[in-house]
């Protein structure tokens, strides 16, 4: 009788351990231009340890619109609620996949654009002063139609995009980084999700590609839940920070 009481107690936990994992949401975790999938490693690790569900989207980095459409596609697939993350040029896909996303409950924005309807990547990034991208861009790769594929020089993007992740790594994103078009960055957004869904921010204090006071003023005006300003932190606050950015998107899971 005992082993019998024992061993359903046992499927009994298992099925409310279940039901516990099936109730978080899935995390999509969309990265930025100059960046691909793999920078959210990190991030991912901690997520999946605390029972999260966790997708990471390649973004193509073609256009506001194709892009967001993209991701759309991809969150219309899970049968969960979802957290909707996006880092840098990510901010504005989420931005724009959310609009017609019903199962998107909440929206993190690291290091990243939130634009509102008619603006851009490009305008916010000058908005303030502090960006010093530019002239760090190598030569552009020219695609049809006249559009341009964007990379950052690889002997300074460690400097530029991630001065605070060891230089063999730095080294490694160079090398692997996915171009943007100029036509990405350009394109002015047509929705502002985070006007109607519940926002959280966070980023580093010494981002040299999105000044801090841009980040700063998007969060105001996003009416940001929690934004969480890492000292010292560059671009890639998720790669040199992931317990931090996990911790804010757990925040953002529950709601708190």
């Amino acid at each position: 009788m005992f082993k019998m009481f024992a061993v359903a107690a046992v499927i009994t936990a298992a099925g409310l351990s279940n039901v516990h994992a099936a109730e978080k949401p899935t995390i999509v975790l969309v990265h930025g231009a100059f960046a691909d999938a793999s920078s959210w490693n990190g991030v991912i690790t901690r997520l999946e340890k605390d029972g999260y569900p966790v997708l990471a989207v390649a973004n193509p980095l073609r256009s506001v619109t194709s892009d967001g459409d993209y991701v759309r596609k991809a969150v219309a697939g899970l049968k969960t609620d979802v957290v909707l993350v996006g880092h840098s040029y990510g901010g504005a896909v989420i931005n724009e996949a959310a609009a017609h996303s019903a199962n998107v409950k909440s929206l993190v924005f690291v290091a990243a654009f939130a634009p509102d309807v008619g603006e851009t990547a490009l305008a916010l990034s000058g908005k303030f002063p502090g960006s010093t991208l530019a002239p760090t861009l190598a030569e552009p790769v020219l695609l049809d139609g006249g559009i341009k594929d964007l990379y950052i020089k690889q002997g300074e993007f460690h400097d530029q995009f991630a001065a605070d992740v060891s230089k063999a790594e730095g080294k490694l994103m160079a090398a692997t980084q996915r171009p943007i078009t100029d036509k990405a960055l350009g394109e002015a957004s047509t929705s502002a999700s985070w006007k109607n869904i519940p926002s959280w921010f966070v980023y580093g204090d010494a981002d040299k590609n999105i000044p801090p006071a841009a980040l700063a003023w998007m969060a105001e005006r996003a009416g940001s839940k929690e934004t969480v300003v890492v000292k010292g932190a560059s671009h890639v606050v998720m790669v040199s920070h992931p317990d931090k950015v996990a911790k804010v998107i757990e925040d953002a899971a529950s709601n708190k």
